[in-house]
């Protein structure tokens, strides 16, 4: 039977691909999606990207909730506009949706899904934590009733690529993503450890978009900001992150990992929203996060591949 997720997502360019991803993609079933402030401060327009990826992908029966607007504690102060464009597809202007989102709010809409199916539910998050930490302040035995969480966050060896030790998501809400690490279910963690191991170049790419599809057409054209971006902090191809996440799922035996507690520094005045994970068990807490260390990047591109043809 195919593994039931619930994706929490803040659409960008990562996130629609690791979307396509998942909907192409048979060992999973996508229960919906809920979307959160992240590769944008505009929600809604965040919420418009998730439905019209869902109906780019002919899945418009994909409920879209929509959730958090902002951190826990704090004002949100990310970029996301320089990575993924002001509309967060990197300027490609998909087709108004036609199915709007539903009336609950996300973080009702997970623990709603999760308590329905108890043991059957895995978590995705592929954005900041708040839609997940908002769920567990009103559900605190959530974990009770989720098979696992699976998130694209954090860092623990590899450098930030916010400020030097932390990474985007867990950087734009520490606050959230220190009581999720902490909230009692096991986590696999793909970090910029492995996420800064695939590398898609402007070939790859190219041979997505000349699948004939509008799926790998997509990818191509929204891809094009995003490699410019990474070509200006002076990469030489795009690498990718979200869809680390999906693959984990996928194809577990495509990684290597480690199994370790993971904490989030939340007050740090250069440290703040940085992953630490604990190897010599100091802090006298039991492991919980499968820490992503390495991946198969052949294997991983070329199953991308065939899924991302396989899509309409």
């Amino acid at each position: 039977m195919p593994e039931r997720i619930l994706i929490d997502t803040d659409p960008g360019i990562d996130d629609a691909m690791a979307i396509l991803l998942a909907l192409a993609s048979p060992e999973v079933q996508v229960e919906g999606l809920t979307v959160v402030f992240g590769n944008s401060a505009d929600v809604h327009l965040l919420a418009r990207n998730a439905s019209a990826i869902l109906e780019l992908a002919g899945r418009a029966d994909i409920p879209v909730a929509v959730g958090a607007a902002s951190p826990l504690v704090r004002a949100y102060h990310g970029r996301g506009s320089v990575v993924h464009g002001e509309n967060g597809l990197g300027g490609v202007v998909l087709p108004k949706p036609a199915t709007p989102p539903v009336s609950q709010n996300a973080a009702q809409f997970i623990i709603d899904t999760c308590v329905a199916n108890p043991g059957q539910i895995t978590l995705v998050t592929l954005g900041p934590l708040t839609n997940i930490a908002l769920a567990l302040g009103i559900r605190p035995d959530l974990p009770r009733f989720v098979r696992r969480l699976v998130m694209m966050g954090g860092a623990v060896a590899a450098p930030g690529n916010v400020n030097p030790v932390a990474e985007a998501n867990v950087h734009n809400d520490p606050e959230a993503a220190r009581l999720v690490f902490n909230a009692g279910w096991e986590i696999t963690m793909a970090g910029l450890d492995v996420t800064m191991q695939v590398h898609m170049d402007d070939d790859y790419l190219g041979g997505l978009g000349n699948l004939g599809n509008r799926a790998g057409r997509f990818v191509w054209d929204v891809t094009r900001f995003y490699v410019a971006a990474y070509h200006s902090f002076g990469y030489a191809d795009m690498v990718v992150h979200d869809s680390c996440a999906l693959m984990a799922i996928l194809r577990p035996e495509f990684f290597t990992s480690k199994f370790v507690f993971v904490d989030v520094e939340t007050t740090g005045e250069l440290t703040r929203g940085q992953t630490i994970a604990d190897w010599r068990r100091q802090y006298g807490h039991k492991p919980q996060t499968h820490v992503l260390t390495g991946v198969d990047e052949i294997a991983f591109k070329q199953l991308y591949y065939e899924r991302i043809a396989a899509l309409l």
